[in-house]
């Protein structure tokens, strides 16, 4: 009996784990988490973008708030057919909702309807001015010719721009 009821008292004991603490600010943690989101985003009743990323985070209480996309992101302009107009696709995006601007960062890719391809490393969309720009080395690729430049202006759909610091490899007629 004396050893029954000694195993009852050990298997009494009170088991505690050393925890963290506890989260009580929860401004540096996403509100929400959603996967495979495949979004259509309107402007004045007509759809003008396509979002397709593997992750989206929201994250209200930052300052400023904005949308995570650190496992990729693909944006779409679309024209009023619903034809793609422009496209940019990068491994990490973040939405500044309240400004309406977009900051795409790592093996950043653009393609406009003049079939020219865009390749830099940190790339800036202003969607208030309908400007997108970057300060950083960009690889442009047009039919003819590879334009290389540190810096660089654009239009929404990417087919008016200014190139800063050029270099490249042009044809040269004679």
């Amino acid at each position: 009996m004396a050893i029954a009821l000694s195993f009852l008292c050990l298997s009494c004991r009170k088991n505690t784990r050393q925890l963290g603490e506890a989260v009580t600010s929860r401004d540096s943690m996403s509100v929400m988490t959603t996967l495979g989101v495949d979004m259509l985003i309107s402007e004045e009743g007509m759809i003008r973008y396509k979002v397709e990323a593997e992750e989206w985070k929201i994250f209200d209480k930052m300052d400023p708030p904005f949308y995570a996309m650190e496992k990729g992101v693909k944006l779409e302009l679309l024209d009023s057919l619903k034809q793609v107009e422009s496209m940019i696709q990068a491994d990490t995006a973040y939405n500044f909702y309240n400004k309406d601007l977009w900051e795409l960062r790592h093996n950043v890719h653009a393609e406009n309807i003049k079939n020219e391809k865009f390749d830099t490393h940190l790339l800036f969309w202003d969607n208030r001015r309908g400007v997108i720009y970057s300060d950083s080395l960009i690889r442009i690729e047009q039919e003819n010719q590879v334009i290389i430049g540190h810096g660089f202006e654009s239009n929404s759909n990417m087919t008016d721009y200014t190139i800063r610091k050029t270099e490249g490899v042009f044809p040269i007629q004679e």
